[in-house]
This record gives C-alpha cells, structure tokens and sequence, in this order.
C-alpha cells in the first residue's frame, strides 16, 4: 500500500484505500489493526475510478469518495457507502453543475449530507448533493461555498503549489471540528451545530503545519480526538520507504490570525506505525504533476501577467 490516498481511525486500528490502484488486488477497502497489519478486505462490487478519501459518519457508515479527476474528464463521480460491519459497498453517482472537478477531500455534516472539497488553486470549491443520494441514479451536485486557507511558508516537496491545494480532510470524533490538509499543513476549523459548510466558509482555521511529508494526501483524527495522524504515499520514495502514519497534537495551536504568514512548528511528527509497503501503480507523481496542471494555470497566469506588467514599466522607463 504505497499509494494510500485516505485514511480514518477506528477504535482498533485504521481503515484505508489506495489511490486509483490499476492491480485488482490493491483496488480494496483495507481494515486494518494498531500494529497496521490487514486483518479485513472489502472489495468493490465494480471497477472504482479514482479513490481519493475515507470519511465515517455518526452511525459508523463509511464513504468512500471516489472523485479524483486528474485529467477533468469525468461526468460522474461516486461515492461507496459501506454500513458497519457489512462486507459490500453500495454505488451512488453525482455530476457537477458547472462541469469536472478534481476533487481529493470529502466530510459528511452533521446531517449526514457529504461534502466534496475541490483541489484547486486559490478558493477550493464546496460541492454537495441536491437531495439524498440513491442507488442506479446520478445526483446533480451544487455548489454550496468555497474556502479559502491562509497562506503559509511550511517546507513541502510541491513548493507553493503544494500548500495551496486540498489533499484531504477529517471530521473530529464528537463532529465540532473538521479539518482540511494542504500538501504542507492542516487547517482545523471550530463547526457548531454539525454546520460544516458555514465552518468552512466563514470560520477563521488553526494552523498545524506539516513539513515535509513525502506526498501527504491522508488525514485523519485519532478516536480521542487529541491528534492529527496522517500518511503519505510513498510511491516514488527510496527503495525500503514505508507508508508511516504520524502524529501531530492539536491541544495547544493557535488561532491563524496569529499564526497564518509564519507557522511555528509546534507539532512536529513522530511515527507511530508502519504499515506494509506494497508496489504497484502508476508512478503517483506523475499523477500528481498532472493533477496542480489546473493549479499552474491559474497561478502561472497571475505570475505571467504581473511579468508582463514589469516588462512593459521597464520598457517605458527607459524610453524616457
């Protein structure tokens, strides 16, 4: 499992999915124990896109949010809902109002209505569904908010694309805290009332980074809600790298007002787990190169015009 893409804890263990693994074996919902050893699998009923993260909800039912979309392409994305304790997935399609997104981090409010978190330069777009999701149909999604995260300096391997892109996100046990992870660091914001989308859009977030994790997609909360854990995918590692699960406390982070330009790096990781590396895949940097295309076009536009804007004043001066 080198490619793992989303993650929740349990009371025994973690629960995972690999990122559009292209080996039947590896395309499995994978239960595992504290020491993260499989002890369970679940396969899907039919062939899964793209399988980008793992949320639960209050009754224990866990989604599966099939909505990655490196290319753009998709009409549909899906999500696989899996009751406690059963042994087969259920299939529910959705389609965008404003065509494809890519999307990697999905949270289910407290009213059991799941929200998708686009990746995507600036203000990430919150999508959710019309009305309530059914088997062999596809739910038109709407746009319900956007969020926009504070800006940071965290060191990661993707630079400032990597910290302005959501990898991933996470309900807290008792629902009043979710959080959203960027390559480089993790957002927590304070939810009232099972309320995420006004969380999101209006809430001011508590910064933890996360320097320098190979590729973090993964985050989850740890079943006391004390900790952050996350993991990376380690596809493209040195020979003999594992997939760790790490550990950031979230007790004492100071509000983003106050921490936003220049996080201190008060959670640094210690590993606590190490679960079994496996190979297989295309290699994940490629996919990701391929999925901050739209991010680039978006920043690399921004960079180009004001490029353009100092050439012409350059121009201008010295003509006079």
């Amino acid at each position: 499992m080198t490619e793992i893409s989303g993650m929740v804890a349990t009371d025994n263990g973690f629960v995972v999915v690999n990122d559009s693994a292209d080996e039947e074996p590896r395309r499995r919902i994978f239960f595992l124990d504290a020491e993260c050893r499989v002890v369970r699998t679940v396969r899907y009923p039919s062939r899964p896109r793209d399988t980008e993260d793992l949320a639960v909800d209050a009754d224990g039912t866990l989604w599966v949010a099939d909505i990655g979309d490196n290319d753009r392409a998709r009409q549909t994305v899906a999500l696989w809902k899996l009751a406690p304790g059963g042994g087969r997935p259920v299939l529910h399609r959705m389609a965008y109002p404003d065509g494809p997104h890519d999307a990697e981090a999905l949270l289910v409010a407290g009213d059991g209505r799941p929200v998708i978190v686009t990746k995507q330069g600036g203000a990430a777009g919150l999508y959710a569904p019309t009305r309530d999701l059914k088997p062999g149909a596809t739910v038109p999604l709407e746009r319900v908010g956007q969020v926009s995260l504070p800006r940071t300096t965290t060191s990661n391997p993707f630079s400032f694309l990597g910290r302005a892109v959501v990898t991933g996100a996470a309900s807290a046990p008792d629902g009043r805290r979710v959080v959203l992870r960027t390559y480089a660091d993790a957002f927590e914001f304070d939810v009232v009332g099972g309320d995420v989308i006004t969380a999101l859009t209006r809430g001011r977030p508590r910064i933890v980074p996360l320097p320098d994790e190979p590729q973090g997609e993964s985050i989850t909360y740890s079943r006391d809600g004390r900790f952050l854990l996350t993991v990376s995918e380690t596809a493209d590692q040195p020979p003999g790298t594992e997939p760790t699960v790490l550990r950031y406390p979230v007790s004492s982070v100071a509000p983003a007002s106050a921490r936003a330009a220049t996080p201190a790096r008060t959670a640094t990781p210690a590993p606590t787990a190490t679960p079994t590396a496996a190979a297989g895949g295309e290699p994940s940097d490629d996919r990701e190169r391929r999925s901050l295309v739209g991010v680039v076009g978006v920043v690399g536009l921004g960079l180009l015009l004001a490029g353009l804007i100092g050439l012409v004043r350059s121009r201008r001066s010295g003509q006079r």
